[in-house]
């Protein structure tokens, strides 16, 4: 099982490169950096120029607010500089995120999502073979690439593309052109794995030109765990805010339906509307974060781990605490969660 870390969210420049070390020596295989408050490439730089082994993958980079040139230009640079340890994860967001916070268009997403991740690959295409650049698609269209604009070829892979996201439309996208496939916090549950976000990417990926079994699928549960019992118990109420805001987004919801807490996810949207950010946690009742997040101490992880997820994914991605007090046991875990068995090998696109 591909083991990966989480950086946190509001980490910066200053602190990432000392983080990124730290889970490297840890034993983690992969980092995600996510895009929220941060560049998440320059993140990503400063994340590798720190670390020889890992992989370091956006997870994910907002596609709509950038030319899809812009990104394939971020995506060689880093690729080239830590000689194929970068992987590029893209991702829709929500419709309210890019119009009222990025003020870009937002319409069609999947499709917009398919024609930007295909002039991706025609980009990456021309940058590595020199080729005439030829794109035109419904929303993209890319004709010129002057040899003064081409980065040229690197010596070893272009960057793999991962994708995110949460409705079946975007899982059988996924499945048909991504290299890897990121789950959702709020879908991240075996049930809803097995159920709905599986069986949606195998539907993609036995309607493309890929063959089977798809795409690598990682699985991001953010499961609580702890050195003690008494810490486990302190950690629940910080998670406890973040999904219930996580879940206040209507799209994130059919987790919460699929377990029948769906009356949970409406008053969580509804105080979202009214911008009732502080009062959204005390919603998320205990009964739900059991049935939803896997939790237990640092010893007692892995075999909830392996229960929920043994043949169902290829990766599971883990949060690191912000101190280092307990980081023998948190690489002891990580080792006993790399023999968790995967699912079949993914066929590279």
């Amino acid at each position: 099982m591909e083991m990966v870390a989480s950086a946190p969210a509001r980490m910066g420049l200053r602190e990432i490169g000392d983080w990124a070390a730290r889970v490297e020596r840890i034993g983690f295989d992969v980092i995600h950096i996510s895009e929220t408050i941060h560049d998440p490439f320059t993140i990503a730089a400063m994340a590798l120029s720190r670390t020889t082994r890992l992989t370091v993958r956006t997870s994910m980079a907002l596609a709509f607010p950038r030319s899809p040139m812009i990104t394939a230009y971020a995506a060689w640079d880093l690729a080239t500089y830590s000689e194929g340890r970068f992987q590029l994860g893209i991702a829709s967001q929500v419709r309210g995120n890019i119009v009222g916070r990025f003020s870009s268009p937002w319409s069609e997403p999947v499709s917009r999502l398919r024609d930007y991740i295909e002039s991706l690959r025609a980009i990456f295409h021309s940058f590595q073979t020199g080729e005439t650049l030829s794109h035109a698609g419904k929303f993209y269209r890319f004709d010129r690439l002057q040899p003064y604009f081409n980065p040229g070829p690197i010596d070893h892979s272009i960057p793999q593309i991962w994708m995110g996201g949460v409705n079946k439309k975007m899982c059988v996208l996924a499945g048909e052109l991504s290299d890897g496939f990121v789950c959702h916090p709020t879908n991240s549950h075996p049930l809803i794995l097995m159920t709905r976000t599986l069986p949606s990417i195998a539907e993609g990926a036995g309607g493309s030109l890929r063959g089977t079994p798809g795409p690598a699928v990682v699985a991001n549960p953010q499961p609580m765990m702890t050195a003690t019992r008494d810490a486990l118990d302190a950690l629940r109420e910080p998670r406890r805010s973040e999904l219930a805001f996580l879940y206040s987004t209507p799209a994130y919801r059919r987790q919460l339906e699929y377990f029948g807490f769906g009356e949970v996810g409406e008053a969580l949207s509804d105080m979202a509307r009214r911008s009732e950010w502080g009062d959204l946690a005390k919603h998320l009742t205990d009964e739900v974060m059991n049935r939803v997040v896997p939790q237990g101490t640092y010893e007692e992880i892995p075999t909830v781990l392996t229960e929920w997820y043994s043949g169902l994914c290829t990766g599971l991605s883990l949060p690191v605490p912000v101190d280092a007090d307990h980081d023998d046991h948190l690489s002891e875990l990580v080792e006993r969660c790399k023999v968790i068995p995967t699912s079949s090998e993914p066929v590279p696109f």
